[in-house]
């Protein structure tokens, strides 16, 4: 058998997927619940190699069509999802959920609105998309290079302030904004039915989070503490890493923060500058993928946001 007959052989193996400009096919889907599916990104920065797919792309079947919970990188990968999508259900997608106004999670949005799906995301987040939509799709194509075909900025038809509900027939689902988090309009996934919670943003597991220049870590902790007093979740989708249980979620997002925030504390009231809160020893927490790349950084950040509250 010569390459090109391998290579058509190749084809039609099962679990063979085919590309298009590099992207799969298809992703790598999850199992969640009997109506709820994940496709798990990379606990890593989004890279050329892993396509801008370093978050959870969720969905959510209902009697009514399928809800999506984020749009994806770019158009090629959201694509990549769709078809992943069809292979469980003939069922079309109703409503693109956006978690918050981040690249990964609203590029995507240029594939679903060619499908003609509403887009549905957070005020605060449409107003971050509006101003830096570009900029996040010129950084995007600069990694992604050719993958980056198809896309463009678009922006989500559907805002709320605080929740939002969808009556999908057999089942309802909730999107609730608790309150500043890790990016502008953080918002989370509720279905009671299925006590299932998709947290977004708000909620890392396996991976170390990230604080932003902008992220209010105070905040983060509160809307944190309202999601888990208002919601009682069986099964978690985190924003990034494996579904697992919210004490693990809380350990890993909340228990960081309140750790790294109390220890940024405790080097103002005794003086220390900048230099004392890189140095702030954060190992219990290297086990979680990313940690080399952003335990110092967060540090710095965090210290540099509460300095202002001492002096």
């Amino acid at each position: 058998m010569g390459l090109k007959d391998l290579f058509f052989a190749l084809l039609i193996l099962p679990g063979f997927v085919a590309a298009s400009g590099g992207v799969p096919e298809k992703l790598k889907l999850t199992t969640v619940t009997d109506r709820a599916y994940s496709a798990i990104g990379a606990t890593a920065p989004g890279t050329y190699e892993n396509h801008g797919h370093n978050n959870n792309l969720s969905f959510i079947i209902t009697e009514k069509g399928v809800v999506v919970f984020n749009g994806g990188d770019n158009y090629l990968l959201a694509k990549a999802f769709h078809n992943s999508i069809r292979s469980i259900t003939e069922k079309d997608v109703k409503y693109v959920v956006n978690e918050n106004a981040q690249g990964h999670s609203m590029l995507g949005n240029s594939y679903w609105r060619d499908q003609g799906v509403p887009i549905i995301a957070q005020n605060e987040a449409i107003r971050e998309f509006e101003h830096q939509g570009d900029a996040k799709l010129a950084s995007m194509k600069r990694r992604n290079k050719e993958k980056a075909e198809g896309t463009y900025v678009a922006v989500p038809d559907i805002g709320f302030d605080t929740q939002h509900d969808l009556n999908m027939g057999d089942v309802q689902i909730q999107l609730h904004y608790f309150g500043p988090g890790h990016s502008p309009g953080d918002i989370a996934l509720w279905v009671p039915e299925e006590k299932l919670l998709i947290t977004g943003d708000l909620g890392f597991h396996q991976r170390l989070l990230a604080v932003f220049e902008d992220t209010e870590t105070g905040a983060w902790v509160e809307s944190f503490d309202k999601m888990t007093a208002q919601l009682d979740p069986e099964i978690v989708i985190p924003g990034h890493g494996e579904p697992t249980t919210i004490d693990v979620v809380t350990e890993e997002t909340r228990g960081y923060l309140v750790f790294l925030r109390n220890a940024v504390i405790e080097i103002l009231e005794q003086g220390g500058g900048l230099d004392d809160a890189y140095n702030i020893d954060q190992s219990q927490w290297s086990y979680l993928d990313t940690f080399e790349e952003l335990a110092g950084k967060n540090a710095g950040r965090v210290y540099q946001d509460l300095e202002f509250e001492y002096f």
